[in-house]
């Protein structure tokens, strides 16, 4: 697809989603409390509007390195501009290169997850990757919290008969939509939070956890972050017969991220049936690795595999899109907690 046909249509999709933020924003009702204000800017038509976008076969599968992804971080970083969230530094983009070394049998490329701004001696050709990074300033400017969620996905394989592009709905459009959504709510909520929250989203994790290693490995307040949380495939269900299930990782150093969330179920009524697991060390499966590897307390949203994962079927209409409201909503409550309680 032509480059320029391909830039008007995100030009045209962007104004339009957009206008949708903006409609949901200001429709907004009062509330009696600063957190509920956040809570009602949560909803499914924002979801919805984000996640068609991000699976449209126009973004070619998000492949970091390549055109859809370098398309998906600009959208994203408009919204965040749009809502008045702040860039982490002087802009929203922290740019990072990796390497492939050779294409796959079905004309896949695979990175190096050690060749972060290394040249090795035997790979070829650098991509060109970079994480989008949002800042809501809190009032103790030395203490952070981060959410966040990868962006990329796995691009189009050629080789396919069929559907080539894998659009990753799930995987993982319904994480960052969770995390553009609970930006809002901070806002929405009307009060300053006690310590930095970042929103953050990864490129490259698809191809080893690429853009949350980079940000870990040269950041230069990491002692200073307090908690993160991660969203990773948070829009289908495991079980048909368990529409509300959702798998709960926590750090289980920290057991009041498990009360937290019961808590919350019982206050505010939230639709959902946790499988809470808590995880000694947990370093695995996603971007929240990056983090628990350098003693930084985590949870994790996701809703377990299914058979579209990594797969071109994962498409949006297969989505259950009350669970991802339901959870954005859960895991605002968590991020207001980690953001303004004392400790944890």
């Amino acid at each position: 697809m032509d480059d320029c046909f391909l830039n008007l249509i995100y030009i045209m999709k962007k104004n339009i989603l957009l206008l949708s933020f903006l409609c949901n924003f200001s429709l907004l009702l009062s509330a009696q409390t600063n957190v509920e204000k956040g809570l009602q800017s949560i909803n499914r038509s924002s979801a919805e509007a984000t996640i068609n976008f991000l699976a449209s076969d126009e973004l070619q599968g998000r492949e970091a390195g390549f055109h859809g992804s370098r398309v998906t971080s600009e959208y994203i970083a408009s919204l965040l501009q749009w809502m008045g969230v702040s860039p982490l530094a002087d802009s929203y983009f922290q740019p990072f290169d990796a390497y492939r070394k050779e294409r796959q049998k079905k004309g896949r490329l695979e990175v190096h997850p050690d060749s972060i701004a290394k040249l090795k001696q035997e790979v070829h050709q650098k991509l060109s990757m970079r994480n989008v990074l949002g800042m809501i300033p809190g009032k103790n400017t030395k203490e952070y919290v981060i959410v966040g969620a990868h962006f990329d996905h796995l691009g189009i394989d050629p080789a396919l008969d069929g559907d080539q592009i894998y659009n990753g709905a799930d995987d993982n459009a319904s994480g960052v939509s969770a995390v553009l959504q609970i930006a809002r709510a901070f806002l929405a909520s009307g009060q300053q939070p006690e310590r930095n929250v970042i929103f953050a989203f990864w490129d490259g994790e698809e191809k080893g956890l690429l853009g949350s290693k980079y940000f870990v490995q040269t950041c230069s307040f990491l002692s200073q972050i307090k908690g993160y949380l991660n969203f990773d495939m948070i829009g289908r269900n495991n079980k048909p017969q368990q529409p509300k299930q959702v798998v709960y990782f926590y750090t289980s150093a920290h057991p009041v991220f498990g009360d937290w969330l019961k808590e919350d179920i019982r206050k505010y009524g939230l639709q959902l049936e946790p499988d809470y697991r808590a995880w000694e060390n947990p370093i695995g499966g996603s971007d929240n690795g990056s983090f628990a590897k350098v003693g930084i307390p985590i949870i994790w949203y996701h809703t377990d595999g299914h058979p579209d994962y990594h797969q071109p079927s994962d498409h949006a209409d297969r989505l259950n899109w009350d669970k991802i409201v339901e959870i954005t909503k859960a895991s605002f409550l968590n991020m207001w907690k980690m953001a303004n309680e004392k400790s944890f």
